[in-house]
């Protein structure tokens, strides 16, 4: 009798009990569901040493899985990084070409994720990392109409006319793009830059609607994804969003995870979230705002000495005037501005003037 790990991979049966492979894979980091049962189908993933021809399976761990024969790592708790994708690097693992990846130049400590969503060779901008697979799912569903924000230069005339009815949406070939919340912001020389909003996500959208319009897009940068922004990210720089903000944003994801085999749910503790560090106190901060404490204190009640109530004791006697005496038996100092000392008064009657000539 097998057990439940030792599942032959040929008969294509399904452990009542365990849960789907591709959703195993997909929370640890492997790929989205739909890409595991894509390397299924291209003979890269095995277990307990035979290569599996089908996705209908159930595994109840991990153990005995490896991809491209390599085993899966231990998987961590859900993380989620914002990176600023150059131009002319692929959103891909491995490219047959040996073009840039993405994934070629993210930091070691991130281990295995996935983006969610793609953008194209051209296009830069923000693009969301993660560990788990079920959240790149989740964001990507159009039913959760996730909006995507993209800043476009284009060449070409700008009909703001024909811009405001794709919010009704557009059928290009066949094939049909969701209302599109797209707007002039200026106009230079030849080029125009616009604002586009997206909440469906479909292969190159922006660029086929803006084709459609007659417009040739030359820059294609996106800003934000859901509550999540480009902001001052420089380029090719990558920063985790922190656990607090990740739970705050996603909480309707959080509310309705489900338990998985690859990663069984713990118990999640906020006291232990990072937390903003204080800003360093500067040299002499602490002996300024102790003296200034003090006369302020002086100053709120009435002083133990001379003086008066509420006057700080720095206050408490007038500074002497000149011209007062310093000390007993000393003459004062003459006040600034008088003249020559005055000699003794006259008396007796004025003489007489005599008339002038």
């Amino acid at each position: 009798m097998n057990d439940r790990d030792d599942i032959s991979p040929e008969d294509g049966t399904e452990d009542a009990g365990g849960e789907r492979i591709a959703k195993a894979l997909a929370r640890a980091g492997v790929g989205s569901r739909r890409d595991i049962e894509r390397m299924i189908g291209e003979g890269r993933i095995a277990l307990n040493g035979q290569t599996l021809k089908s996705p209908a399976l159930n595994v109840a761990s991990l153990e005995g899985i490896t991809v491209d024969g390599e085993k899966v790592g231990e998987v961590r708790e859900t993380r989620l990084w914002r990176y600023n994708k150059r131009k002319g690097t692929l959103t891909t693992h491995k490219d047959p070409e040996g073009r840039r990846t993405v994934f070629d130049q993210l930091p070691k400590h991130m281990g295995r994720v996935i983006s969610i969503g793609r953008l194209d060779m051209n296009t830069e901008g923000l693009l969301l990392l993660t560990n788990d697979g079920e959240l790149a799912r989740w964001l990507e569903l159009p039913a959760n109409a996730i909006v995507r924000r993209y800043r476009v230069r284009a060449h070409g005339r700008v009909d703001e006319k024909a811009l405001a009815k794709l919010a009704d949406g557009v059928t290009i070939d066949g094939i049909h793009y969701g209302a599109i919340d797209a707007k002039l912001e200026k106009s230079q020389g030849a080029n125009s830059w616009l604002t586009v909003a997206i909440s469906e996500g479909k292969n190159r959208e922006v660029r086929r609607v803006m084709e459609h319009l007659g417009l040739a897009v030359n820059r294609l940068i996106r800003t934000h994804y859901g509550p999540f922004t480009l902001g001052t990210l420089p380029d090719g720089a990558v920063a985790q969003v922190t656990d607090a903000q990740l739970h705050d944003v996603l909480s309707d994801f959080f509310k309705t995870e489900t338990r998985s085999v690859a990663a069984p749910r713990k118990p999640r503790d906020p006291s232990k979230w990072a937390k903003a560090k204080p800003k360093p106190v500067k040299p002499g901060a602490k002996k300024w705002a102790k003296n200034r404490a003090r006369d302020r204190d002086e100053t709120e009640r009435p002083n133990r000495g001379k003086g008066k109530p509420g006057v700080p004791k720095s206050a408490a006697k007038p500074a002497p005037t000149r011209g007062a005496p310093k000390r007993d038996g000393q003459k004062p100092a003459p006040a600034r501005g008088a003249g020559p000392k005055a000699g003794p008064a006259r008396t007796g009657p004025r003489p007489e003037r005599k008339p002038k000539p």
